[in-house]
């Protein structure tokens, strides 16, 4: 398990973390999501050791992360942390290497996540010569090619096209197999939305909000329905108790009920303005969740 137990930072006036917690069991995929500034570079910052934190800590395994521990975690910082002049293969295996890999080891893993991240014919090129996008799959591979038992992952999808994001979830949900668990940061809810087992909601230096994504949904409480009703007035739902109007466009209904309304007090009102061609439960994306956790 790996734990984040009650983090507190601040710089000057700025209280930039004020007691983070949240923990990532083996094999969970676990989204990290906030704004700009929320907190959530300085939370994998401090798992690194790159920043210290004023009270709290982080934990694998039962004990406090140190030195040891971290050299089996694989990192990905925000800021890429690559050499500019070096070839593609050298760098990764000199990474490989740095966490303890073999030579024999390093060449195999090289190969491996090279082939796997579309960068096999890319191993000869310096990586200044590289696009942005081939540049941050070459990061990626530096934080996979030694095998760790831990990924820590700071904007991974940042900059890949579809085909680079698509081959790094593949990798991602492989190595959670595989038992290891994974924390990454995304501004793309979708993804997180899509990938992951568990989220956690930063905002103003707090998790806000965490759980699966379904649970998320059972916290938000309102029952949402999506009515279409091609040739109904607008305002139709207006007058039935206890439901707000989300949005109407076009026939195309979305409401709110509270916790005594009656969804077939609805669909009635609904067929009494003519034919309906759809009538369901609408549960909210990720975005709305974090849009309403981060505004509350």
């Amino acid at each position: 398990m790996l734990e984040f137990d009650g983090l507190v930072k601040t710089y000057g006036d700025n209280q930039v973390l004020q007691g983070v917690s949240f923990a990532v069991a083996p094999g969970q995929m676990f989204g990290f999501c906030g704004s700009n500034g929320a907190g959530k570079t300085t939370t994998m910052r401090i798992a690194m050791g790159l920043a210290r934190a004023d009270a709290g800590e982080v934990r694998w395994r039962g004990a406090p992360l140190d030195d040891a521990g971290r050299q089996r975690i694989g990192y990905m910082p925000e800021e890429r942390g690559l050499y500019p002049k070096m070839k593609v293969a050298d760098q990764l295996t000199y990474f490989a290497r740095l966490h303890g890999a073999s030579s024999a080891d390093a060449d195999r893993a090289v190969a491996e996540w090279t082939e796997r991240l579309g960068l096999a014919d890319k191993r000869g090129e310096r990586v200044e010569k590289l696009s942005l996008g081939n540049q941050q799959r070459v990061q990626l591979a530096a934080a996979l090619v030694s095998g760790p038992e831990v990924l820590i992952l700071d904007e991974p999808f940042s900059g890949l096209d579809p085909v680079g994001v698509d081959s790094l979830a593949d990798a991602l949900v492989e190595r959670c197999r595989a038992g290891v668990p994974v924390v990454f940061s995304s501004h793309q809810l979708d993804l997180v939305e899509r990938l992951c087992d568990a989220v956690g909601i930063l905002a103003r230096g707090r998790i806000v909000a965490s759980g699966t994504v379904g649970e998320l949904r059972a916290q938000e409480g309102g029952r949402q329905l999506r009515v279409v009703v091609p040739d109904a007035d607008p305002g139709w739902a207006a007058a039935v108790p206890g439901v707000r109007v989300v949005s109407e466009q076009r026939g195309d209904t979305v409401l709110e009920l509270d916790v005594a309304a009656d969804d077939q007090a609805v669909l009635a009102a609904a067929l009494r303005t003519g034919r309906v061609t759809h009538f369901a439960r609408r549960e909210p994306s990720l975005v709305e969740l974090f849009r309403g956790a981060v505004a509350a």
